[in-house]
């Protein structure tokens, strides 16, 4: 599969995914809640690490930039 993530979006995600584990190891977040945004965050973290959205392939949505040749 080709990459079809920005840094941007990348960045982005990897920081929710932290944020929300901070949150959760501090008891902010519990219950559902907490079990549904720890997946979303752990689903984020790995997206954003390998730069690959499944969602994104199945809808033709590509954030990276278009390879220009010189």
């Amino acid at each position: 599969m080709k990459k079809n993530m920005s840094a941007v979006d990348r960045t982005i995600r990897v920081i929710i995914a932290v944020v929300i584990g901070i949150l959760y190891l501090m008891d902010a977040l519990s219950g559902v809640i907490g079990v549904i945004l720890g997946i979303v965050a752990i689903i984020f973290l790995i997206t954003g690490i390998i730069g690959i959205c499944p969602c994104y392939s199945v809808c033709h949505i590509s954030t990276k930039k278009k390879e220009t040749v010189a």
